[in-house]
C-alpha cells in the first residue's frame, strides 16, 4: 500500500480530474435543449460590449461575416486554455488558404488580470486569426451570462488564485448565431473540413 502522502496525492489528483470532467459535462449539457424542439441558437448568445486586444470597442457585431470559434478562458490558465488555443491554431493551419475566412475569439473570464496588453501578448503565441477580448468584470459577466458560461475564482495556498471555467469551444455561423459546441480534439484536417462548411 502506498504511503499515506502518496495516497492523498492520488486521491487529490483523481478528485481534480473528476471535477474537471463534471464541469465539462455540465457546460455541454447547458448548451443542449432542455425540451425536444427547443432551438439552442435562441438560448445561447446575445448583446455585449467588450474591448479587443488593441483596446478597441467590440460588440456582438464582431461575430458576423465569418464563422467564429469562441472560447472562454484566462491567460494564467496552466493547461486547458493553451491546449484549446493550440488546437484551434492547428485547425487554421489545416484550412490553408481559407484560414482568413474564419476567426477565433478568446474571451477572458479573469478581467482583473487580463488587460488588453496581456491578452495581445498571450494570443500572439497562436494563430493570427485568434483575437483576445476583455472588459470590466461587469461586462464579462454580461457575455458569460449570454453564452451560459460558468467561471469561479479559486484561491491558492500562496495567496494567488486560479479560475475554474467552462471549457467548450462554441461554433458561431456567419450571422453570429450559435450552431453547436465544436470538437477541436479530432485531427485538425477533419475539424477544418467541418468548419469549411460554414465559410
Amino acid at each position: 500500500m502506498p504511503p499515506l502522502s502518496s495516497r492523498t496525492k492520488i486521491i487529490a489528483l483523481f478528485c481534480a480530474f473528476a471535477a474537471g470532467a463534471l464541469l465539462l459535462v455540465v457546460a455541454v449539457t447547458a448548451l443542449m435543449p432542455e425540451r425536444p424542439g427547443v432551438n439552442t441558437a435562441s438560448l445561447v448568445g446575445g448583446p455585449f460590449k467588450l474591448v479587443d486586444q488593441d483596446g478597441a470597442p467590440v460588440t456582438e457585431a464582431a461575430f458576423k461575416d465569418k464563422p467564429t470559434l469562441l472560447f472562454f478562458g484566462f491567460t494564467h490558465c496552466p493547461d486547458v486554455c493553451p491546449t484549446a488555443l493550440f488546437e484551434m491554431s492547428e485547425i487554421f493551419t489545416a484550412l490553408g488558404p481559407d484560414a482568413d475566412k474564419a476567426r477565433a475569439v478568446f474571451v477572458t473570464v479573469d478581467p482583473e488580470r487580463d488587460t488588453p496588453e496581456l491578452m495581445k501578448s498571450y494570443v500572439s503565441s497562436f494563430a493570427p486569426q485568434i483575437r483576445g477580448y476583455t472588459g470590466t468584470p461587469e461586462q464579462i459577466d454580461v457575455i458569460k451570462k449570454a453564452y451560459r458560461v460558468y467561471s469561479r475564482k479559486v484561491p491558492l495556498a500562496d495567496g494567488d488564485y486560479t479560475m475554474d471555467h467552462t471549457a467548450v469551444v462554441y461554433l458561431l455561423d456567419k450571422s453570429g448565431t450559435f450552431v453547436m459546441p465544436f470538437n477541436t480534439k479530432r485531427p485538425p484536417a477533419e475539424a477544418a473540413a467541418e468548419l469549411k462548411r460554414y465559410l
